[in-house]
């Protein structure tokens, strides 16, 4: 459950911490963009995966164990997910209009 919650904190705020990276260092913006919104789509599938292995492996306990922590740990990484897909279809409008320049 912690991974799912961790992996999830760290795909929301890869791109961020990507746009952060390029004020303070000599890379461009979309240089940097390039790199860190494939990352935070696989931090947000791995949250997902993370998830979904702590609900299965609290659904098989013997004693349960709190429900808020699981749901808390869902929407983290469905938020990571969210932000990977976004940037991705960010990207991809970019390169569109590029191309039809």
């Amino acid at each position: 459950m912690r991974a799912a919650v961790v992996l999830g904190v760290l795909a929301v705020l890869a791109i961020p911490a990507g746009v952060a990276v390029s004020q303070r260092t000599s890379f461009r913006l979309l240089e940097t963009l390039y790199v860190v919104v494939p990352l935070a789509f696989v931090l947000g599938l791995a949250a997902i995966a993370a998830s979904r292995r702590a609900r299965y492996q609290a659904a098989r306990a013997v004693v349960p164990r709190g429900r808020a922590g699981l749901r808390t740990a869902r929407v983290v990484a469905w938020l990571g997910m969210y932000a990977g897909v976004t940037g991705a279809l960010a990207l991809a409008v970019y390169g569109v209009l590029r191309w039809a320049q």
